[in-house]
């Protein structure tokens, strides 16, 4: 992967981002970018973190980008590797229990969090810590049945208890869009999130008055997810390109 390449592309998402946020009445700065590398080696990673801070030493964006992860399997490879940039990690697809501690080695946000179970179980390994935890609920706002996420019915409440979690500090909702070409349908799925976001922080309860992110929208829909108020956007192939085939099962 050329470092030009990366740092082009990187380039041309950030004025995507800008442009989207002018056109929604919002400052820049107001959305972060998350890259989500994965499939993609650390060296790929390294070189999209050198192009953000070289963009950022230039005056493009002021707050460094994010790292997610699907799987823990590749944080764990990636991470030590990249531990000289120090990048802020986050998991970005679904946890077992059992690589729960593996995860939270590196990892400084939990942003797939849709089930009471995994919420006591990282409040359970991270008290003690210096700091919480910061968690996302992740909301299946499509109600497509291979997404991962809490039904938006339940999102409120599981929220609250999420919340109430020693150890934890609810930090805010991630979704998925919709998979349609019709943006009406994408707006309204994130424009659900965020009623679910207004309605948690407006509720009162305990641990939820700051849950204000909204992770939501990627390379293709990221201009709809914006003009519904996201606060992160995740954002692989605009950045890294064409991930990777699979390889070939060997003979």
């Amino acid at each position: 992967m050329e470092s030009g390449d990366v740092a082009a592309r990187l380039a041309q998402l950030n004025d995507r981002v800008a442009a989207a946020c002018a056109a929604a009445g919002r400052a820049s700065d107001e959305v972060r970018v998350l890259l989500a590398s994965k499939t993609m080696d650390a060296d790929a990673v390294r070189v999209a973190l050198v192009a953000d801070a070289a963009a950022r030493a230039a005056g493009s964006r002021t707050a460094p980008v994010l790292l997610g992860e699907n799987r823990v399997q590749e944080l764990v490879s990636k991470a030590p590797v990249l531990a000289d940039l120090a990048p802020e990690w986050h998991v970005i697809g679904p946890l077992q229990s059992n690589k729960v501690t593996a995860a939270l080695r590196w990892a400084s946000a939990v942003q797939s969090v849709a089930d009471d179970a995994l919420a006591q179980r990282l409040s359970g390994r991270v008290q003690g810590r210096d700091a919480p935890l910061d968690v996302w609920v992740q909301v299946n706002v499509s109600g497509e049945p291979t997404k991962h996420g809490a039904h938006p019915d339940d999102a409120v409440d599981l929220a609250a208890r999420v919340a109430a979690l020693p150890g934890l500090r609810l930090a805010g909702f991630m979704t998925v869009g919709a998979r349609s070409d019709d943006e009406r349908v994408v707006r309204a799925g994130y424009a659900r999130l965020r009623a679910i976001r207004d309605a948690v922080v407006g509720g009162g309860a305990p641990g939820t008055r700051d849950a204000h992110g909204l992770s939501m929208g990627m390379s293709g829909d990221l201009e709809a997810a914006v003009a519904e108020g996201a606060t992160v956007v995740r954002i692989g192939t605009a950045v890294f390109g064409a991930r990777p085939a699979p390889a070939a099962p060997s003979a």
